[in-house]
């Protein structure tokens, strides 16, 4: 059985979600033809594939109505072929934040990969005749589902994305890591299992990640971890890189609801100096770490001295969203004019679609009062039951008064 996994160079780019480069090309590269210009756009196509967390399996009917659309079929195990008629709302809705990632289906290949002679070669083939007059930015190519013990697809996705590279015009290999992709530039990104290989040419900001599937997955198995809420925030500023620029190394983190230190520990780790805030004690292997001040007191009682400046705040406090909300409205006043605020928005007390973006949208609306405007939402591989948002400080802070009791 020819399974197609010969080696092929993709020259760089190399990452644990299954598209890595191989060393050693056993076939001579094909030039290129000479491309038209300016590259002719794909139609726009009705057939899109969306990403929507097994947490929220029970609400796709909802997720989908919400969009317009119609499924057409499962694909792997998070995936769904769908028919969608306006994609703007995929990212202006009420379902836009439990779409993980989409894609425009612009090229298909039903079939089952291990069974196609041949099947790299002629894959590559079309993706060059079908994108490469387009120039993408980046081809990036990964399994429909990473996480699958077996590697089989994850090598089949490395070695197809090596064979396409040398098919394309130069520039489009040069690019040597996903975070170096222009958000708003479009990249071909493709996704290859056992349904067979789906296209399509989108920017990594519009896909809502700059991988095949979403945001980089972070690994937290290491025994000495504090806790698993470091791989959160570090998917987290991930994210952030398709909107803005991460803080520089050396700012100043608020952190509201620290204990105990799992993402203090990470944002340590970047360089970032630290004021951990919380009732508890944080982890006792962090009473010595570098660039941390550790408070133990409520966030609702909390004083910074007056001249203090944070470049960013964070909250990850569980209970009432909106009372947590509160809690960082009050603080907004020592954050600088265009800091950052990274907010885990929890579900607490809601068990339906329209519960959910009720909440949402009520602390949208009471942190636009205070200046802070949300530029982006979703749900990260480290979430459960809850959505991560971001905001940035548009304006001075009004004066705000609680909508909430006894915070």
């Amino acid at each position: 059985m020819d399974t197609g996994l010969q080696k092929f160079p993709s020259r760089g780019l190399q990452t644990r979600g299954g598209w890595a480069y191989g060393r050693t090309a056993t076939l001579a590269i094909h030039p290129h033809p000479r491309m038209p210009q300016p590259p002719a756009t794909p139609a726009q196509p009705h057939r899109w594939l969306i990403r929507v967390a097994g947490v929220f399996a029970e609400w796709q009917a909802d997720i989908l109505r919400a969009l317009g659309a119609q499924a057409l079929k499962m694909i792997g195990t998070e995936y769904t072929l769908i028919q969608l008629a306006d994609p703007s709302l995929l990212h202006d809705s009420p379902a836009a934040k439990f779409v993980r990632w989409n894609l425009p289906v612009h090229h298909s290949w039903p079939c089952c990969p291990p069974d196609m002679a041949g099947f790299i070669e002629k894959a590559a083939q079309a993706l060059a005749r079908k994108f490469a007059a387009n120039r993408p930015q980046a081809v990036i190519i990964g399994a429909l589902d990473p996480g699958d013990p077996n590697r089989y697809y994850r090598a089949l996705a490395s070695n197809l994305r090596g064979r396409a590279l040398q098919l394309f015009p130069p520039e489009v290999a040069a690019l040597r890591a996903a975070e170096a992709q222009d958000s708003r530039a479009p990249s071909l990104f493709c996704l290859v299992g056992k349904e067979g290989l789906f296209c399509g040419l989108q920017s990594p900001q519009k896909s809502h990640g700059f991988y095949p599937g979403g945001t980089k997955f972070i690994r937290q198995n290491d025994p000495a971890t504090i806790s698993r809420a470091g791989a959160k925030i570090a998917e987290a500023l991930h994210h952030l890189q398709l909107y803005r620029t991460p803080p520089p190394t050396g700012s100043h983190w608020l952190e509201l609801g620290a204990s105990p230190g799992g993402m203090t520990t990470e944002l340590l780790a970047r360089g970032y100096q630290v004021t951990a805030v919380d009732r508890a004690p944080l982890d006792a292997r962090l009473v010595t770490a570098r660039g941390l001040q550790a408070v133990v007191a409520d966030a609702a009682t909390f004083q910074p001295a007056r001249a203090t400046t944070y470049d960013a705040v964070l909250s990850d406090m569980n209970g009432d969203p909106l009372g947590s909300i509160a809690l960082v409205i009050r603080l907004v006043k020592y954050l600088r004019p265009g800091g950052l605020v990274v907010f885990t928005l929890k579900l607490t007390g809601v068990s339906t679609f329209a519960e959910t973006n009720g909440l949402e949208s009520s602390v949208v609306d009471v942190a636009a009062a205070a200046g802070l405007r949300v530029f982006a939402r979703t749900h990260l591989s480290y979430n459960r039951h809850e959505f991560t948002l971001f905001f940035d400080l548009q304006a001075p802070p009004a004066p705000f008064r609680s909508a909430t009791k006894n915070l």
